[in-house]
């Protein structure tokens, strides 16, 4: 074996899978610590009791292969093994103590790396990877992606062109694209057009894989239930929300930057004007900030009110533009009729969504696996869009790096029906807009 990985409990509770991610020829080591950790949360009625309990029936049946003291091959080639450290003067050798589940994790690491083996200690908790640093064993953080938060795919690029390309694509609105003419293109990836002698000459585009080219954006003359875009960004953003090519969208800015606005304004332009949908769903996951208020009374509605209450903020500003505009319909009549539909993450597991415009705000606070259930989750003419700040994570274990929607965004970048717009500049306030630069 060349390396040896040793697993912390909240690996396992973050993506029970993890004993197959770590290559052929390398072991993976579960200290017994970690097992009873783990069983714990397996009552626990949520994505992390879910996760302890598949991880138990996934180790459940390794045992038919061998035993898991000894080690079991996994199916990438690896090596399991759950054991435990006989001796705990290992820990108390290093200064630690050893009644302490954790400190019991890194005896197991100092003890295999004192017989010799390559050792890494793989956990998402930061004071662990401190105290293995203090006593001569490696650590390393769980990450989903192998990207740092700066390589993160943005959408969007600018390229520079001769004036003569420019002024063909805005008369022809097409432009055709020669193979390695922009270098690592993605389909739909936003492109601005700039003149090579006169960079105040632009032109706005999205890259169509099919057609081989730049086609122009969707640009509402009378814009979006009262919504303009506001800049070049926001621009990007509404034309992947109102195209109907594109079936998941994520964006991705942080706080003012119309993320949710757009996405709620998009859906009801496709669902209740131009009926391409049967209704628009928005959901987001319920993670506090900060403590939890607890046991809330009540019914259904009442219990989410306060968990749903930024959405309805979004929906009254809307409405509250259409009836500037002397249009008479509330976001209540919709609701009524079944067209606009507002709820919870929390009862999406095996559910079929067919012709539904979904918008899943905040999703920043959903892991990987989560965000597989809800993508799977679309039936035929299903549109996604996921809305959320990458760096605003509210759930105790995920990070700016292996939360859901950023790994969509990494996995996802290349294929057809998938777009993705980054939104830097904000537009809800000046005040907000101070706050989020220097605070």
């Amino acid at each position: 074996m060349n390396k040896t990985f040793i697993l912390d409990t909240n690996v396992l509770l973050l993506d029970p899978t993890a004993i197959n991610k770590f290559g052929p020829q390398n072991k993976v080591f579960i200290p017994l610590t970690v097992v009873e950790e783990l069983d714990k949360f397996k009552k626990d009625q949520n994505e992390i009791g879910r996760n302890a309990r598949y991880f138990a029936r996934l180790i459940d049946g390794l045992r038919s292969k061998g035993s898991l003291m000894q080690g079991v091959p996994l199916e990438n080639g690896g090596m399991l093994v759950i054991s435990v450290v006989k001796d705990r003067r290992v820990a108390q050798g290093e200064g630690l103590n050893p009644l302490v589940n954790d400190n019991l994790i890194l005896a197991s690491a100092v003890a295999l790396k004192e017989a010799g083996e390559n050792v890494t200690l793989i956990t998402k908790d930061i004071n662990l990877r401190l105290k293995s640093d203090a006593v001569g064993v490696k650590a390393e953080d769980y990450e989903t992606t192998d990207i740092s938060i700066d390589e993160l795919y943005s959408g969007q690029r600018s390229v520079e062109m001769d004036l003569e390309r420019i002024e063909l694509f805005e008369k022809e609105r097409f432009l055709k694209i020669e193979t390695g003419e922009i270098p690592s293109i993605y389909p739909n990836e936003y492109l601005i057009l700039t003149d090579r002698n006169n960079p105040f000459k632009k032109a706005l585009g999205r890259y169509h894989l099919r057609k081989g080219g730049i086609v122009p954006l969707i640009r509402p003359k009378e814009g979006v239930w009262g919504i303009h875009p506001k800049n070049i960004e926001q621009q990007f953003a509404l034309d992947a929300l109102l195209n109907n090519e594109i079936n998941l969208v994520s964006l991705v800015g942080k706080a003012g930057t119309g993320k949710t606005l757009l996405a709620i304004a998009a859906g009801l332009e496709c669902a209740i004007t131009k009926q391409n949908y049967s209704r628009v769903l928005v959901s987001r996951p319920i993670v506090p900030m900060g403590r939890d208020l607890g046991f809330l009374p009540g019914d259904i509605n009442e219990k989410l009110g306060p968990w749903m209450q930024p959405i309805f903020d979004n929906i009254d500003f809307l409405f509250g533009n259409q009836r500037a505009r002397n249009e008479m319909t509330t976001w209540d009549e919709l609701i009524n009729q079944g067209l606009l539909h507002v709820e919870p993450l929390t009862y999406i597991r095996g559910r079929s969504l067919p012709g539904q415009f979904m918008i899943v705000d905040e999703s920043q606070n959903l892991t990987p696996h989560e965000i597989k259930t809800i993508i799977t989750r679309a039936g035929e003419g299903t549109k996604i869009v996921l809305t959320g700040d990458s760096e605003q994570i509210d759930n105790p274990y995920l990070d700016s790096l292996n939360n859901g929607l950023v790994y969509c965004i990494d996995r996802l970048k290349g294929e057809d029906i998938v777009a993705h717009a980054k939104l830097q500049v904000g537009e809800r306030s000046p005040l907000s807009e101070i706050a989020s630069k220097l605070l």
